[in-house]
Order: C-alpha cells, then sequence, then structure tokens
C-alpha cells in the first residue's frame, strides 16, 4: 500500500455527497471512496454548492478509502439565507464520517445478487447560528432542538448490474439530526432515533457518464420546521478516474416556518482524486 493504484474501474467509488461520505449526492453508498484497490488506497476533495430559491447550501471536504474497506471523511457545510427576515443567515456545520465495508463487492460479483453491504456513523457539531442576533436566536436549541451535535448512523446496500448497466442502493439511517443537523438534534416534537429510508437509482449510459434519481426520508422534530423528504435528479461526469462533475436538480421543501416555500434549485459538485 506505498502508492495508489487506480484499480477499480470509473465511476465505482461514487461522488461526494453534500455530508462527504461517498456515494450520492444526498445519500450514503456502500461504495468506498477513493480508485484504491484492496491492496491499496485512494482520496479525493469536493465542493459543492446547492442554490434553491431562498437558500444556498456549500459543502466542502476530504475523504479517504483505505483498502476499497474503511473510509474516512471530513465536511463542512456552511448554510445561507438571501430572503428576509433571514437574508443574513449563516449556519455552518463539521462533520466526521467513518464507513466500513462489511461484506460483497458491488461491482465483482456478477454471478449473486448479493450486494456490497456496508457501515457508517457520522458526527456532526453545529456551530451555531449567525445573522440572527437581532432576532435573538444564536443557537439552535433557541429554535427548539434538543442539542447542536450528534451522531448519524447507517447501513448502506449497494449493487451495480453491469449487463444492464445499473447502479442501486438503498440505505437506512438512525438520525435525530433536523435538516442533516443544520437545524440542530432532535426537537420539541421528538427527541428519539428514526429510522430513515433513503434509496439511489442510476443507470450507467456509457463508462463515464451516469443519471439517475435519489430520495430521502426526513424526521419530524422541530415544531418550527415542518421537515419534508428530499429528491433529487442527476446527472454525473468522470472524464477520468481523478475527477467527477455532478448536476442535479434537487427539491427540499419547506424548511423552517418562517419561509414555507417549497425550496427547488440546481446542485454542482466537483471532485478531484486518486
Amino acid at each position: 500500500m506505498s502508492r495508489p493504484d487506480m484499480g477499480k474501474l470509473t465511476a465505482t467509488g461514487g461522488v461526494s455527497s453534500v455530508e462527504g461520505t461517498g456515494g450520492g449526492g444526498i445519500t450514503p453508498w456502500a461504495l468506498i471512496s477513493g480508485y484504491g484497490s484492496r491492496d491499496s488506497y485512494g482520496a479525493n476533495a469536493h465542493y459543492t454548492q446547492l442554490s434553491t430559491q431562498d437558500y444556498t447550501l456549500k459543502s466542502y471536504g476530504i475523504a479517504l478509502g483505505i483498502a476499497d474497506r474503511v473510509e474516512l471523511s471530513l465536511a463542512n457545510q456552511e448554510f445561507t439565507g438571501s430572503l428576509a427576515p433571514l437574508n443574513a443567515l449563516k449556519i455552518r456545520q463539521d462533520i466526521v464520517g467513518v464507513k466500513v465495508r462489511l461484506t460483497g463487492d458491488a461491482v465483482y460479483d456478477q454471478d449473486s445478487w448479493m450486494p456490497q453491504i456496508a457501515v457508517g456513523a457520522l458526527y456532526k457539531r453545529n456551530n451555531g447560528i449567525g445573522g440572527l442576533e437581532g432576532l435573538g436566536v444564536t443557537n439552535v436549541k433557541q429554535l427548539g432542538a434538543k442539542d447542536d451535535h450528534g451522531m448519524d448512523y447507517y447501513l448502506a446496500a449497494t449493487k451495480i448490474l453491469l449487463d444492464q448497466s445499473l447502479l442501486l442502493n438503498g440505505t437506512v439511517r438512525m438520525t435525530k439530526a433536523n435538516q442533516m443537523g443544520l437545524l440542530g438534534f432532535g426537537g420539541d416534537k421528538k427527541d428519539s432515533y428514526e429510522a430513515m429510508l433513503e434509496g439511489s437509482v442510476a443507470y450507467l449510459i456509457n463508462r463515464k457518464l451516469a443519471a439517475g434519481v435519489e430520495y430521502r426520508m426526513k424526521p419530524r422534530n422541530l415544531g418550527v420546521d415542518n421537515e419534508k423528504d428530499y429528491y433529487d435528479a442527476f446527472i454525473a461526469w468522470f472524464p477520468s478516474k481523478n475527477l467527477s462533475i455532478t448536476a442535479a436538480y434537487a427539491r427540499l421543501g419547506d424548511i423552517t416556518v418562517f419561509n414555507p416555500k417549497n425550496q427547488r434549485g440546481w446542485y454542482l459538485s466537483v471532485q478531484a482524486g486518486f
């Protein structure tokens, strides 16, 4: 493992999600980031921006894949508003992730329906709310959240059907995070872990291009936020193993009762690595 071997097939490291994990844009897959084979390692860095009518989410970070078995990731999210009274809003969140492949191989087990299965955890710390000091709000707890930090746990299963040019993924996430943690964890309505379902389907148009859809179920813990499930439709381009560009159209639902508008917009992510 002294040097990276780039031994995995193009696109089989996934892209970087908005939380830094390898997978789709909004949900982790069982695939391990990077192109290192079982005898090597790989890593990548990403920058992602999602802009809706009234908000912008930026995410950047790094991920390391070791022996196609373990993934370590670091990400930072910055969420800002553009519409009064939230036009000065700024929320930052740090995310540390770990993922471990348990069994299966999404690519090479083509003679079996057994998917690649991985477990993962994400530690998230919300760094407070900026821009709302005039309203007396500086912390997510003032919006009803029980904590400003928390853990997500997930189990992901991914299968690539090469003959059909399909990637299928299903994820179950145990979480208390409100809007991924940007509005804290737990709330005045509920403060317990719930199992949320997530899924992705991608069609591999060719070796360098994939298109698909994703879905992510969300909890509803806060009285000030009638949180909605996330959806997106994406296209990902892999001009080489060192670079990927993903564009998507996303629907996030309304975000807080202060702006009850169905938020939807464009997502663009660039990932570079080996």
